[in-house]
């Protein structure tokens, strides 16, 4: 029998016993047709490969992330991909979606058609995620089922709003969730819920929402899986407890090691998903076990029965590698062809614009002077007791701190105060919303910063101690129709353009890491103290992300689910 390869003496890792198994490997039409120790007398190939004892593994699947994240094109988000070792993932392009609809959706889709990873995509359930903020686009039931007929769709995406989903039977999400059950009881529904426990969390689960991607502890993840929930583990969530629970108990089915968001310039040094395989075995997880939640439990969750194994009739993605422990990848097959050897230069092709027009036409805001970054005070002259939003270094959640700020003239004395100014500007031309808050802890002590990189609704959000620099970064974020700039003294220090929906650079991946790590080193200098600086300042506007958030139409109680006022209280 001719085969389109033949791989010799290798050690083959089985899904289904968790361990490596010497033998050896026949490839046909881009899948596997023979694993096993039998000599491969009965086939013949052109290609034979002698594995020298090597290991082979399936090729890695993250099922949770967004292609956004990481302000790339899902082409250049692919190049990165494949030389790490990932071969399927699961997007969720809610940033787009959240910038332009469904028309964002089917764009990132159509965009990913002719990438070498394999990318099948989640339908975001929640643009907006709250009714707290102005988007670009909203989805709708009729755009998912739009989706549902037009595209191929692998599951729908986290379900963000879990407080309304818990308090507010006829809430937009609940008819989602309702319509889905009924309509595509099979489709799978991933979740978004940090911190719920107890009654809470059964809610969310009786709901229909039976995953979690979110900071885990030891706490949540017992009665998680207790419950019936699979877990997403996140890099954040790899803490020593955590790991030694996943590691002794026996929950291997129960989750999964996911990325969510990647900054380009971790991608660029560090890696992808092989980046939580290995932190997983330095931190004494066994090689198996850390391969197996990065292969076949994603799989299995999203029911990609075709893959996620090395085994006959399975797709012949797979690695090719020297020494488990330090997982650094020899060479990357996808559907049984060579697409990465590490032997090899390993080259971004360049390519042209690949979204319509109107994509980089999104920023329709005019540009900004001194007089919009004023704070109003409900006095001419006193004191006035403010909220506060307080920055801490290891969590992209903050906290609220409360206190007196001098009024003068009317106005709040913000750059008198120990305290920065935090502002966005609804950018879509919808309806001119702006919203003002107080910022401190480890974030800028000088300088400003603007991005339209903001997460969910990707409106201009500006930080400061300074009118001067948040008008200049500002302004400079306005004319390029999107980005993140960063200004000290009236000196632009860094600029990463993100023409594409004011969210994507359609720059390669070198160029793009290389603006992203200057942009870092700008913020730290400014006295941003923060393990990634740039998704906590993207955060900033997260109305589904504990505890006090701002968007454009004002100060978020996340917890509560509520707009709270700047203001507390004043006094002559």
């Amino acid at each position: 029998m001719r085969m389109d390869m033949l791989i010799k003496d290798i050690n083959i890792f089985n899904s289904y016993f968790k361990r490596f198994m010497k033998g050896n490997a026949a490839i046909k039409d881009g899948t596997f047709h023979y694993i096993g120790e039998s000599e491969l007398d009965a086939f013949t190939s052109e290609l034979i490969i002698d594995g020298k004892g090597r290991y082979l593994v399936p090729g890695l699947i993250d099922i949770h992330l967004h292609i956004e994240s990481t302000m790339v094109t899902p082409a250049t988000f692919s190049y990165g991909l494949i030389k790490n070792g990932v071969t399927t993932i699961v997007p969720e392009p809610h940033e787009m979606a959240n910038v332009f609809g469904i028309s964002g959706v089917k764009e990132m889709i159509k965009a990913s058609k002719e990438c070498v990873a394999d990318m099948f995509y989640a339908i975001p359930s929640s643009v907006p995620a709250t009714s707290m903020e102005t988007t670009g686009g909203s989805i709708e039931i009729s755009d998912m089922e739009q989706l549902m007929q037009t595209e191929d769709i692998i599951c729908l995406g986290e379900i963000m709003n879990y407080y309304e989903v818990i308090s507010d039977p006829e809430c937009k999400t609940n008819k989602i969730l309702s319509h889905i059950r009924s309509h595509y009881p099979d489709l799978i529904i991933e979740g978004h819920v940090p911190k719920l426990l107890d009654l809470d969390l059964q809610k969310i689960i009786h709901a229909g929402v039976n995953s979690d991607h979110t900071h885990q502890t030891v706490e949540g993840l017992e009665a998680r899986i207790a419950a019936g929930m699979f877990i997403e583990i996140q890099e954040k969530s790899m803490t020593e407890e955590v790991m030694d629970f996943l590691i002794n108990q026996q929950v291997d089915e129960h989750f999964c090691f996911v990325t969510d968001d990647v900054m380009t310039d971790s991608f660029q040094k560090r890696g992808h998903l092989n980046v939580l395989l290995k932190k997983a075995i330095q931190m004494g997880m066994s090689p198996e076990k850390a391969i197996y939640a990065c292969t076949y439990t994603p799989a299995q969750r999203m029911r990609m029965h075709d893959r996620g194994a090395a085994a006959p009739g399975k797709v012949a993605d797979f690695l090719l590698i020297s020494d488990l422990q330090s997982f650094d990848i020899d060479q990357v097959y996808k559907n049984g062809e060579l697409v990465y050897d590490s032997s090899q230069p390993y080259v971004q092709e360049a390519s042209g614009r690949q979204f319509p027009e109107h994509f980089y036409e999104s920023v329709k805001l005019a540009e900004l002077s001194e007089t919009d970054f004023n704070l109003s005070a409900p006095d001419e002259q006193g004191q006035a007791e403010c909220r506060i939003i307080q920055v801490k270094n290891g969590s992209t959640f903050t906290s609220e701190t409360n206190d007196w700020l001098s009024m003068e003239n009317g106005e709040l004395r913000w750059e008198e105060s120990p305290y920065g100014l935090i502002a966005t500007f609804e950018r879509y031309g919808k309806n001119g919303n702006r919203a003002h808050g107080l910022i401190t802890g480890d974030v800028l002590k000088r300088g400003a910063v603007a991005t339209t990189y903001s997460h969910d609704n990707h409106n201009l959000l500006v930080i400061g101690r300074n009118k001067q620099d948040m008008v200049m970064a500002a302004n400079e974020v306005i004319r390029n129709q999107g980005g993140v700039c960063c200004v000290h003294d009236g000196q632009i220090l860094s600029m990463i353009h993100l023409p594409v929906g004011g969210i994507l650079s359609e720059e390669p991946m070198d160029i793009v890491s290389e603006q992203v790590e200057q942009l870092t080193e700008a913020l730290k200098s400014l006295g941003y103290e923060h393990y990634n600086v740039i998704m906590s300042l993207s955060t900033l506007s997260l109305p589904v992300s504990p505890a006090l958030k701002i968007t454009d139409h004002g100060l978020i109680n996340v917890n509560e689910g509520k707009i709270v006022p700047l203001i507390l209280s004043v006094q002559a």
